[in-house]
Parts: structure tokens; sequence; C-alpha cells
């Protein structure tokens, strides 16, 4: 066994059925670091849990390896990994982020010359537009990425577990930051007895306000369009 096989041992090989030491957290479609990089410095940060390990799936994702110093069982691991999304990820659509075991551990050619791999955190941002390696990492620098490393302690996980849910949304607000080459309007605001439809239209419609609230408008909206003619 050489010093990489090693590692991945030390960090990630769980020898019970049905449990896990791996847990990954992935963003991509398209690939995003400065999302994925919000949890990996808040885990640690807010949760005071050792860095996880950052990969580049050799496709087109970024990934956070976790290891855990006992095993959990599996949907313990994804119930945990759900709360951290919820977190630190909420704003991303779902499709865009993945949770799994860590089944297919890195470095690996995903296809023709594409290599996932273990990055460190000051050149993750190099591979914001190919999360990938046109070669393959070599199997020291792996290694040596992964021994700077400390697994999950099952009284941190457990600490962390309490406090990983997603804090109570606040109340929404509409001013956002003006898209580029958009001029910014004013918030909408429903003071003064304006009119409930006209509120949620001058929202819906504008490009100013984030897309999410802009969605929540048009589903508002739902009941009083319905059966209209277009």
């Amino acid at each position: 066994m050489n010093r990489l096989q090693s590692e991945l041992q030390r960090l990630y090989h769980s020898p019970e059925a049905g449990q896990v030491r791996a847990m990954v957290l992935e963003v991509g479609r398209p690939a995003s670091w400065d999302a994925l990089g919000k949890a990996w410095r808040g885990v640690q940060a807010d949760l005071g849990l050792p860095a996880p390990a950052i990969a580049v799936s050799g496709a087109d994702a970024f990934q956070l390896w976790f290891s855990l110093a006992q095993p959990v069982p599996a949907q313990q691991a994804m119930d945990f990994l759900d709360a951290l999304r919820r977190r630190y990820l909420g704003e991303l659509a779902p499709e865009r982020v993945r949770m799994h075991h860590g089944a297919v551990l890195p470095p690996l050619e995903a296809s023709p010359g594409r290599w996932s791999a273990f990055v460190a955190p000051d050149l993750a941002g190099i591979f914001a537009d190919e999360p990938w390696l046109d070669l393959p990492p070599g199997p020291e620098a792996q290694a040596e990425l992964l021994s700077r490393l400390e697994s999950i302690k099952p009284q941190e996980l457990a600490a962390a577990a309490n406090e990983a849910p997603a804090p109570a949304a606040s109340a929404p607000t509409f001013a956002a930051a003006p898209e580029a080459g958009h001029a910014g309007s004013p918030a909408p605001s429903i003071a003064g007895g304006a009119d409930p439809r006209r509120f949620l239209l001058e929202v819906m419609n504008d490009r100013a306000v984030d897309l999410r609230l802009r969605i929540e408008a048009a589903k508002a909206l739902l009941p009083y369009v319905e059966g209209q003619p277009p």
C-alpha cells in the first residue's frame, strides 16, 4: 500500500456495511468554488469542524470531502449533509447540489484526459472554468494534501449537528443589487394600501429584485390569473 492509499484509507475507509466515513457535498452544473467555498469556510468558523478536503470532480463540479473518525449510518450522513446544504447552499438551484457517500474516491480519470483530484484551498479558484486536471495528479502530492486533514470526531459531529440546520428565515426585503447593465429601480413598497396584485406584479417584473422573490411573487399571482385569457 502506497502513501496515497494509506491516507485514503485513514480518512474515508469504512469496513462496516451500511456505515460510512466519507460525506461529500458537491456543487456543479456549473461548478462554483465561490459557492462551495462559503460552505468550506463556514463549517470551520461556524461549526468548529476540521477542514474538509477540496476536490474537482473531473467533470462539472467542486466537492468537499468530509472524513468521520467513526462510521455512522448512511442516512445520518445524508441528513447532516442536507443540513449543511440548507445552511450554506440554500440559494442554489437544487439540481446544482449533490450529496453522497464518496463511493468513488479521487484521483480518477472521469473521462478521457479529465481527472478528478484533491486540490489545495488556495488553488481551487484556478479550476473554476475547468474542474478537472488534464494529467494524472501525482500520488505523492495528493497524499501530502490529505496528510494535513483530520477526521471529524463523534463529539464534534454531534455538536455540529445541533448547529447545522439553516437559521430561521428573516422577513424578506426587496432591495437587491442591480444586475450588470441594468439600472436598479427602487424597492417596491406596499405601504399606503397599494393594490396587492399591482405590488406583486412590480416585484415579479423588477429585474433588480432577487430572482427567488420574483418567483414567489409569480406563484402568489397565480390565483388571480388562472383561467383568464392570455
